[in-house]
């Protein structure tokens, strides 16, 4: 019987959003037949795992050291196989501005986007509003402030002492309409989803992980040549990072302007009750089990 460890919990921001995936993805792998492990991620992790020698580790972490290449480094060194994936693709993806600058090269269309201190986007504009600033390496719209048309002043909160998402941040393009999403597993790309929250003005914290933060509409409400774009631009996207496993991209679409563009891709999606991935992949015909199953058997070291 396979031996499976799932990493889950962790030292960033997006703990408990990977502890519920973690346990999603442990009691689906237990129901598959795999002997399972839980393992909360904290600083002991490599005597953890040394003791355990576990066949294949399940990473259900997000965030900064489980999403960024470093826990994949320390698993390549002890060479355990492991799921989603591997160390460049993984840092690179996590950099919002690294990875822009490779999507931007393979053809995926993005918004306009500037980098810099965050001191400096407190000070003055530093692109016409409207416009989003994103910290460049978090998830789970953790620092995400929006800069709204007409706006007189920056975002000043930003310069606060208690800002806590690093001093590097993106100011991006907002682009009106529809917030869409579409994964890609293997040579793959799943449906796209038009993603509605219920309660925000945008895509945010609640909206992605309280139950019923947001609607979500499978197939999306798209013109053919859109939804065939979303799934090809994902596809491009994965392979372009050198993504393995399962990655999931965030698209933009304005209608009135017939604007597309891609956000971000996420290397470790949520695997909670309310993520998006096991859904678009219930909608392909795999059932949860069968998707964590997919993952396990897809895992290697070298990746």
């Amino acid at each position: 019987m396979t031996h499976v460890a799932v990493l889950m919990g962790g030292m960033s921001a997006e703990r408990p959003v990977s502890l519920s995936s973690g346990e999603a993805c442990a009691k689906g792998l237990e129901r598959a037949g795999y002997k399972v492990t839980r393992i909360d991620v904290g600083k002991d992790l490599v005597e953890n795992l040394k003791a355990l020698k576990p066949d294949v580790a399940f990473n259900a972490l997000h965030g900064p050291f489980g999403e960024d290449g470093s826990v994949q480094g320390i698993l390549e060194f002890l060479e355990i196989p492991y799921t989603h994936s591997g160390i460049l693709a993984s840092a690179l993806a996590m950099n919002k501005d690294r990875a822009k600058a490779v999507l931007e090269r393979a053809g995926v269309p993005v918004a306009e986007h500037v980098t810099c201190s965050r001191f400096e986007v407190a000070e003055r504009h530093v692109m016409a509003p409207p416009y989003v600033v994103k910290p460049v390496s978090e998830g789970s719209s953790f620092g995400v402030v929006f800069v709204r048309e007409g706006a007189n002043s920056p975002p000043r909160e930003l310069a606060s002492d208690s800002w806590a998402f690093g001093d590097t941040v993106m100011a991006e393009h907002y682009v009106d309409g529809m917030e869409l999403t579409c994964a890609a597993f293997g040579d793959t790309a799943w449906g796209v989803i038009n993603i509605v929250p219920v309660s925000e003005t945008f895509y945010g914290y609640d909206a992605k992980y309280k139950p019923g933060g947001s609607q979500h509409i499978l197939p999306a409400p798209l013109k053919p040549n859109i939804y065939q774009n979303i799934q090809k631009f994902t596809l491009v996207a994965h392979r372009a990072l050198g993504c393995r496993g399962v990655s999931r991209a965030d698209f933009r679409y304005d209608p009135v302007k017939d604007e597309l563009v891609c956000l971000e891709v996420n290397t470790q999606p949520g695997m909670t009750e309310t993520s998006l991935v096991p859904e678009m992949a219930a909608h392909a015909g795999l059932t949860f089990d069968a998707l964590v199953s997919a993952l396990v058997e897809d895992a290697s070291c070298r990746r």
